[in-house]
């Protein structure tokens, strides 16, 4: 198969994931977002990135905010959560409070990631933790999709010069036109979109996984699926509309808790969602291969030109003493009206695959 055009993320870098427009890599890029799944406690942290890695994933991410700048301590209706999630009954800022990942773990976690070669990025939500991590010299950045609808963010990550990832969970189609034309207007075409559909676990049906097609028509970016479903089926018909680039929420273990806890996977399912589309990925092949390989398995017992009767030589070749049958050792047989009435120049037995140096000039 042509590969997908796939922009040079983290080509600058000396530990980066090595890729290009013109050197594409065959291999899927797979991240495991740890979120708010470390429980508070570093340890968690480090160990849930050394599971990923273990686990076949390609690039850890984390999420790179504080409660106060995502939102403010109030619990009017305006900042209480009661609108059919999991996390309803609380407001944003204890739910962020509780999910914020501590940016005094940020360097000892990009270390690690770096001395065990698994990729690590964030999510930004602010300038602040943009700046923040520039310190961190991060191969990319990752747009959630509540934050689609902020561009003037969007401008400022973009203009970090960074491949950025982008994903369209909430966002109305000039919604994402808009955060497109925001990464250019900086000189940041270095642009990846992912499908998303943002509610908590996301059932199969509500997956609209055909927008992958429509997402890299329409934009004629790298596209991928950021999976909020349960199981593997989701990903593996990604892959098969062109996903290049996948996101699944991860957990070391489920017993740690967390407001994630409940739609991410632990190690032995990150396992099995990365070998299902490795799985997928593989089965995908090359187009035009198998087309242009004479050699594939199964072409012997092609049909094709056969002596069916011992034949003298100066015999005219007859539909009678030629036939097409198997196995495919002959001449094609797509040239037998030219054959036929022409004269062997030598003694045929039965049995032998017709040549052309059998027949007369």
């Amino acid at each position: 198969m042509k590969q997908m055009e796939f922009a040079s993320l983290f080509t600058r870098y000396e530990w980066c994931w090595e890729m290009s427009k013109e050197n594409i890599s065959n291999k899927i890029f797979i991240v495991a977002e740890l979120s708010a799944n470390h429980g508070h406690d570093i340890q968690v942290a480090k160990e849930s990135i050394l599971a990923a890695k273990e686990a076949g994933a390609d690039a850890i991410k984390l999420q790179t905010y504080t409660a106060d700048t995502l939102t403010i301590d109030c619990n009017n209706e305006y900042f209480t959560l009661n609108s059919g999630t999991i996390w309803d009954g609380t407001t944003l800022y204890e739910l962020y409070k509780q999910a914020s990942t501590p940016w005094e773990w940020h360097e000892e976690l990009f270390n690690y990631a770096k001395q065990i070669e698994i990729k690590c990025f964030s999510t930004p939500f602010d300038n602040s933790s943009v700046d923040f991590l520039e310190r961190f010299n991060p191969p990319l950045y990752k747009v959630a999709s509540f934050e689609l609808l902020d561009i003037p963010l969007i401008k400022y990550i973009a203009s970090k010069n960074r491949p950025i990832i982008m994903s369209t969970g909430i966002a109305m189609i000039d919604e994402v036109d808009d955060a497109i034309s925001a990464c250019k207007e900086v000189g940041n075409d270095d642009i990846t979109l992912l499908k998303c559909t943002s509610s908590y676990p996301t059932e199969l049906s509500d997956s609209n996984l055909l927008d992958i097609t429509f997402l890299k028509e329409r934009y004629n970016v790298n596209v991928g699926l950021s999976d909020h479903t349960l199981g593997n089926t989701a990903a593996q018909v990604a892959v098969g509309l062109g996903a290049r680039v996948f996101e699944k929420h991860f957990i070391l273990d489920k017993s740690i808790g967390g407001p994630d806890s409940s739609f991410s996977v632990d190690k032995n399912e990150l396992k099995e969602y990365v070998k299902a589309i490795r799985d997928a990925e593989s089965a995908l092949g090359v187009i035009g291969e198998d087309f242009n390989n004479e050699k594939k398995s199964g072409r012997q017992f092609a049909r094709s030109l056969f002596v069916v009767e011992d034949i003298s030589k100066g015999d005219v070749f007859t539909s009678e003493n030629i036939r097409s049958i198997r196995p495919g050792n002959g001449i094609p047989p797509k040239f037998i009206d030219k054959i036929i009435g022409s004269k062997t120049n030598k003694d045929i037995k039965r049995g032998t695959p017709l040549n052309w140096d059998m027949i007369s000039s």
